[in-house]
């Protein structure tokens, strides 16, 4: 999908999308628990429908109606299974250790950049665990049985592999520990999934700044609600003062909520950031320094491994609007720049972010993007969304 933005004067009120990231561990929570679940309030975006879809194959039962999913949880972990995960590293990190609680065999695939992003802490873990981890083409593929201990890894690859652990060990029959390495990074995203947990009745818990204790129990079944998503209600927050965004919850232990004193900075100066703890909101901070008086953002460096090189590829897309990116080894300078409209088309290289960020920019310049479909992947009404605050935008054949 190629689309033409004219310059526009957004305003009005959008209600926030339903957060992606709590709706995978609500999921992946109620099939895991014994008996029947709701999670209610979810969007299906690419990735939500792809741990829909792998919790299915792992043996759960799914019904759909309207925004609310009801889950029968997994009795028998089925074996051998075959998961698709889209485009999705969450499902897929998450799912790793979770498939492997039973005796089973698994193999994982996926679409995209996916099976190309670092899964190092798998490889080098799982093994000391009972678990075969195997690399074949396109296809990971664990075999054995997780066993419980203590877990030692890297805290500043990714919060997913933590979570991914979180979610496995409570079924392993005995306690369990995570002890990490290095500085932790993104670590809101793993409270996340400790409150997720809590929800379903598991007790893992921080015991010092760098270690978890995950107590061994059973999923309890329950009815849930996902949250606002702070991460997405940037794109709209970036758009100017003129536009509010409802229903989001000023206690969500989200960190992407941070992007509001993030931009309150922006506006007011030039000012440094660090997004360690928020790798997400790169692209759209980008934009709005890009779009305002210039910042230095650090802790940038994990934005190379997403579902594009994130610094790179923003990095050509602005300069078509007339900004200037400085990439460094774990820092992004904007400099003030004056915004102009691009000669040729954004492209979105296939990055959801990357289209969303570009297309708030494109807002105010007016300019065309090519390859807007990518936002399926976690906010597919995004442009009506625009649209609905008054940004002009017409859809055109390449």
């Amino acid at each position: 999908m190629n689309l033409e933005f004219f310059p526009s004067s957004p305003k009005g009120e959008v209600k926030a999308p339903p957060s992606k990231s709590m709706a995978h561990r609500l999921l992946i929570c109620a099939a895991l628990a014994k008996g029947k679940s709701v999670v209610s309030g979810v969007e299906y975006s690419e990735d939500i429908l792809a741990t829909l879809d792998c919790i299915e194959a792992l043996g759960a039962k799914v019904r759909l109606d309207g925004d609310t999913v009801y889950v029968k949880g997994i009795e028998k972990m089925n074996s051998p299974a075959s998961l698709n995960c889209r485009e999705s590293g969450s499902t897929l990190r998450f799912l790793i250790p979770v498939s492997v609680t039973g005796e089973n065999s698994v193999s994982f695939s996926g679409k995209g950049k996916l099976m190309q992003r670092p899964m190092g802490e798998y490889e080098n873990l799982l093994p000391d665990h009972g678990v075969k981890f195997m690399r074949e083409g396109e296809r990971i593929c664990v075999e054995g049985k997780l066993e419980s201990g203590e877990y030692t890894l890297d805290g500043s690859v990714s919060s997913q592999f933590v979570s991914g652990l979180l979610f496995a060990l409570p079924l392993l029959g005995k306690s369990s520990t995570i002890v990490l390495e290095n500085s932790v990074e993104s670590r809101p995203y793993i409270d996340l999934t400790l409150s997720a947990l809590g929800k379903f009745g598991i007790k893992a818990r921080w015991t010092s700044e760098n270690s978890l204790s995950v107590k061994s129990g059973e999923y309890r079944a329950g009815d849930h609600r996902v949250e606002g998503d702070w991460s997405n209600a940037a794109f709209f927050f970036a758009l100017g003062e003129e536009v509010k965004v409802s229903g989001l919850d000023e206690n969500s232990l989200q960190g992407d909520k941070v992007f509001k004193s993030i931009f309150a900075k922006i506006k007011g100066g030039k000012t440094t950031a660090d997004i360690s703890d928020c790798p997400d909101l790169g692209p759209v901070l980008f934009v709005a320094a890009a779009m305002n008086h210039g910042a230095v953002f650090t802790g940038t460096r994990r934005l190379r491994d997403k579902e594009s090189d994130r610094l790179g590829c923003m990095k050509t897309e602005l300069e078509k609007c007339g900004a200037t990116m400085i990439i460094k080894e774990n820092e992004v300078e904007i400099l003030p720049s004056e915004l102009k409209p691009p000669e040729e088309p954004i492209y979105c290289h296939n990055d959801h972010r990357i289209a969303m960020a570009m297309s708030v920019l494109l807002s105010k310049t007016g300019g065309r993007i090519e390859g807007c479909e990518c936002v399926k992947k976690s906010l597919p009404d995004f442009f009506e969304r625009l649209k609905q605050l008054n940004v002009r935008l017409e859809e055109y054949e390449a």
